[in-house]
C-alpha cells in the first residue's frame, strides 16, 4: 500500500509541477482590447445655413472680374482680373461709385504680364496678390504709387484680408496663410473644413468680428470660418442674387466678393462680372 501510495503522490506531484510550468511558459490570458468599433465617434458639426435678406442694391460694372472687395476709410475698394479669354477685362484696383457702379482706376497692371488678385490695406499701405507669378505689390495707401513688391512660396495667390495685426491669404487650396506685414514671412496657417472634410476653392476673404469668411470657387456660397480651428461654422447660400443678375447678362460668372464697413456694419456681396452689387444683413 505505501508503495501504490508513492507513486500516485509522484504522479499528482508531476502534473501539479507540469501545470505550473505551462502556465508560466504560456503567460496569462491577455486583457480584453477596446476595438475602434467600440470607440466612440468623432462628433462632426454641420454648418448651419445663415438667412440673410436684402437691403440694398447697387449698379456694379459687368467689365469688372471681381477678384477683391473691401472698406476702406468708408470708401468701397474692389480689385480685378484679367482672363486672357474675356479681352474686355483688366486688371485693376480702385475706389468703386456706388451711384454709378463705375471703379475710379488708381492702377493697373500689364494683363500679359499678371493677373490681378485680392487686395487689403494695412499700415498705411496697400498691398496687391498676383494670380500665378508668386510676387505682390505694395502701394501707398494715400497716393497708390507703387512703393515695392513682395514674394511668396504659395503656389498661386488669390484672396486677401486683415485682423489688424496679420495679412491674410487665401491661394485657391484649403489652406490660409497668415503673414507678417514687416517681411511678410507666415507666422500661422489654418487648415479650412468643413463638415469634417477639407474646404478647397477659398478664394476672397473678408474679416468680420473674429470670424473669417471666404467665397468659395465656381460656388455662390460664403463661409464663416472659426481662424481658431479653421472649421466652417456658418455658409451663406447667394445662389437667389446669382439667378438674379444672371437675368440682366448671360456672362457673369460666380460670386465673389465680400467686403464689410465696421464703421456702418454695413456688409455688401457681388460677383465676377455682375451687374449689381447687393447690401446684405445677417447674424455675425
Amino acid at each position: 500500500m505505501k508503495k501504490r501510495f508513492d507513486i500516485v503522490t509522484l504522479s499528482f506531484a508531476a502534473l501539479l509541477i507540469a501545470s505550473v510550468l505551462c502556465f508560466m511558459s504560456c503567460g496569462s490570458p491577455a486583457p480584453a482590447t477596446k476595438s475602434d468599433d467600440d470607440k466612440p465617434a468623432k462628433q462632426i458639426r454641420i454648418a448651419p445655413m445663415i438667412d440673410y435678406t436684402v437691403k440694398e442694391k447697387y449698379p456694379h460694372d459687368i467689365t469688372l472680374f471681381t477678384e477683391g472687395f473691401l472698406f476702406h476709410n468708408k470708401q468701397l475698394f474692389e480689385s480685378t482680373g484679367s482672363p486672357q479669354n474675356l479681352p474686355q477685362t483688366r486688371s485693376l484696383f480702385g475706389p468703386l461709385d456706388l451711384k454709378t457702379g463705375k471703379l475710379d482706376i488708381k492702377g493697373e497692371l500689364d494683363r500679359n504680364t499678371y493677373f490681378g488678385e485680392g487686395i487689403v490695406f494695412i499700415n498705411n499701405y496697400m498691398y496687391q496678390l498676383t494670380y500665378t507669378n508668386q510676387v505682390g505689390f505694395i502701394y501707398d495707401a494715400k497716393t497708390f504709387e507703387r512703393r515695392g513688391q513682395f514674394n511668396y512660396a504659395n503656389r498661386e495667390g488669390w484672396g486677401l484680408t486683415t485682423d489688424g495685426k496679420s495679412i491674410i491669404m487665401s491661394d485657391g487650396t484649403n489652406m490660409i496663410s497668415y503673414l507678417d506685414p514687416g517681411n511678410f514671412s507666415v507666422t500661422k496657417t489654418i487648415s479650412v473644413t468643413e463638415n469634417g472634410f477639407a474646404l478647397d476653392y477659398i478664394n476672397e476673404l473678408e474679416y468680420i468680428k473674429g470670424f473669417i469668411y471666404a467665397n468659395v470657387w465656381m460656388t455662390n456660397f460664403v463661409v464663416k470660418i472659426d481662424p481658431s480651428t479653421g472649421e466652417v461654422v456658418g455658409k451663406l447660400d447667394l445662389v437667389d442674387l446669382y439667378n438674379e443678375c444672371r437675368k440682366d447678362t448671360q456672362t457673369l460668372s460666380e460670386t465673389n466678393g465680400i467686403a464689410y464697413d465696421s464703421i456702418s456694419d454695413k456688409i455688401l456681396v457681388t460677383g465676377k462680372l455682375w451687374p449689381r452689387i447687393y447690401e446684405i444683413a445677417f447674424p455675425h
